[in-house]
């Protein structure tokens, strides 16, 4: 009998060896992170440099790879510029943010981000992701330096920053992932992980603080969009230093937890969501979430004993 897990609709039988079934050929150290390019193929980042990149197709076969230039590898977006796809991947052991197509040819190399005023040796930028606007504009979480964001034009110029390390409204600790969400209103604005203190942050394009989104129990890592909800791993629950307790959640566009694959039934009490915990060793340390058109679930796990991504096929 197949495993389910998941909750309310949002429920998913699990192949644990969609990604390894095909890949003989191939090796992954840490796999960070998933994008999905218009015709479909699935491209994964790892930190391992004999293929920085590998391609798959929806049936985990790997239909080509490329990259062994990127041996910190950690975040992977992909942006529709004039109907050719870009790649953005930040490499926190270079300490650089770096603009590819979709074949690895580099097109843009972003440095430290010197123009703040706060970094003043390459060392100190340690980036994890970025999020690209319909204009271009970049922009990028330090997610691992000094928690910054920094936002970019198209052209790779300075615009502003706003964030570092602390605890107001407007800081971050950990400021692990950011995306961009249309779902409530026509007036978009950035989603951003503060994954040490369990939540999402939502700003204005330009760095204003809206709101707060609190995840009690999980480390979030970045929030990703599809349709009306938003999904994300969770690469521990409970506490920091709680190895191997991961799992998946995923809200709707109104902030509420509906289904949590992998851990404890979301639950509120007046309103407030209720701390979570991992109920079912399905993962060890989730590291990033991509969806398909149908709605399956592709899995990246960081520091799993170099496992390839494994799927949830949804059932409901």
């Amino acid at each position: 009998m197949e495993r389910i897990i998941g909750h309310n609709n949002h429920r998913y039988t699990v192949d644990k060896e969609w990604g390894s079934r095909y890949a003989n050929h191939y090796s992954v150290n840490d796999c960070h992170e998933m994008v999905m390019d218009k015709n479909g193929r699935l491209f994964l980042l790892t930190n391992e440099t004999k293929n920085n990149i590998l391609i798959y197709n929806k049936d985990g076969k790997v239909v080509d790879n490329w990259g062994h230039d990127y041996p910190g590898g950690h975040g992977l977006s992909i942006h529709d510029e004039d109907e050719n796809e870009a790649l953005y991947i930040c490499d926190h052991d270079r300490h650089q943010v770096i603009k590819t197509d979709l074949n690895g040819r580099a097109l843009m190399i972003l440095n430290y981000p010197k123009e703040t005023g706060h970094y003043q040796f390459p060392e100190q930028y340690l980036p994890t992701e970025t999020a690209i606007a319909d204009n271009g504009d970049i922009y990028i979480t330090d997610g691992y330096g000094l928690q910054y964001i920094i936002q970019y034009n198209c052209k790779g110029e300075y615009t502003r920053h706003w964030g570092g390390r602390g605890n107001s409204n407007e800081q971050f600790d950990c400021v692990h992932g950011i995306t961009i969400d249309n779902r409530r209103s026509k007036e978009k604005t950035l989603l951003i992980t503060s994954r040490n203190q369990n939540c999402f942050k939502r700003f204005t394009m330009d760095g204003h603080y809206l709101e707060t989104i609190n995840l009690p129990g999980s480390f979030v890592c970045r929030p990703v969009i599809k349709g009306d909800y938003l999904y994300a791993a969770v690469f521990r629950s409970g506490s920091n230093t709680a190895f191997g307790s991961g799992y998946i959640t995923i809200l709707d566009k109104e902030n509420k937890v509906v289904s949590t694959p992998g851990g404890s039934a979301p639950e509120y009490v007046n309103g407030n969501l209720l701390p979570q915990h991992q109920e079912e060793k399905i993962f060890i340390h989730p590291h990033d979430v991509c969806i398909d058109d149908d709605e399956n679930v592709y899995v990246c796990q960081w520091k799993a004993g170099k496992t390839f991504p494994l799927k949830l096929q949804r059932i409901a």
